[in-house]
């Protein structure tokens, strides 16, 4: 559906996120994630004034603030911007438009990946970052939806009243504010024709751990869906809004598939692959074999 409605499962919309925002209540959604463009003058976005950039993502996070509810959270994953060669961290700049609303940073989430653009006169870029803003001290968060196996599971208290009981959650461990998670590059089975995509786990740790069933899930730079994708998977409303008619097309695609069941994703908490270590790709063609 392209008009926002409450009742809509799924809101899907062709144009500037401002104008979809502005027919959305106030208080009307639990999480507001996305990963807008860093201004880098990909194919799917206009080149401006770092100034002029700042200001327009500004814009857009008022009108978030506006529409999140109180137990609500904002989360923003950016990269660096590049000019002449010098990176500027995009979260640096964009927090002072969270602040100036009040909103409270819980966590600056380190999203680290393997694979990326290889630099020559600088160390190449491996990670980007998740800014998480509540609205108020009263904010839901699911730790069990979210916890990752304990690296020693059999750990147990040695002395003390609890002498012999497992010192560690039975449900796992905290995943902590740094996650390895694959981006989508080449054979990721969710690469789809975005160069700039951002993985389907991402968003589901958001959704699981900031929102309950049902919940309304908006992403104003919507791209192909992972956020709609992540949010049907688990039950959520979502809503969301793309520039790009064929980006919003393959959203709209791969959100259906979701909802069906039929959609192929990277599954949660899979390891990382390792290659084999003796193979023709990982042996080091310049070096003497013994």
């Amino acid at each position: 559906m392209s008009e926002y409605r409450a009742e809509n499962r799924v809101t899907l919309f062709h144009g500037d996120c401002l104008a979809l925002l502005a027919t959305i209540p106030e208080n009307s959604a639990q999480l507001i994630v996305t990963s807008p463009p860093y201004n880098l003058g990909k194919v799917y976005e206009n080149k401006l004034d770092i100034d002029l950039y700042v200001a327009q993502q500004a814009g857009v996070i008022t009108e978030c603030v506006r529409i999140l509810n109180e137990r609500g959270s904002i989360c923003w994953q950016v990269g660096n911007y590049v000019e002449r060669g010098s990176i500027i961290p995009l979260d640096v700049l964009l927090y002072p438009a969270f602040q100036r609303h009040g909103l409270k940073m819980r966590n600056r989430i380190v999203w680290h990946f393997e694979h990326g653009l290889h630099c020559s006169r600088r160390f190449s870029g491996r990670y980007e970052v998740i800014l998480w803003f509540t609205k108020s001290a009263d904010y839901i968060f699911n730790l069990d939806a979210l916890r990752v196996p304990q690296k020693y599971p059999g750990k147990r208290y040695f002395k003390g009243p609890k002498a012999g009981e497992y010192s560690c959650n039975p449900l796992g461990k905290n995943p902590g504010d740094v996650w390895v998670i694959p981006n989508v590059k080449h054979n990721h089975i969710e690469k789809t024709e975005h160069p700039c995509q951002f993985p389907v786990e991402l968003v589901e740790r958001l959704v699981l751990g900031l929102t309950e069933k049902d919940n309304l899930v908006f992403d104003p730079f919507m791209g192909v869906g992972s956020t709609a994708v992540a949010a049907v998977r688990h039950g959520r409303r979502v809503a969301g809004a793309e520039l790009d008619a064929k980006y919003l097309e393959i959203a709209l695609a791969r959100a259906g598939l979701a909802a069906e069941g039929l959609l192929q994703v990277r599954p949660m908490g899979r390891e990382i692959y390792e290659p084999p270590q003796d193979t023709s790709l990982t042996r080091n063609p310049f070096k003497q074999q013994s």
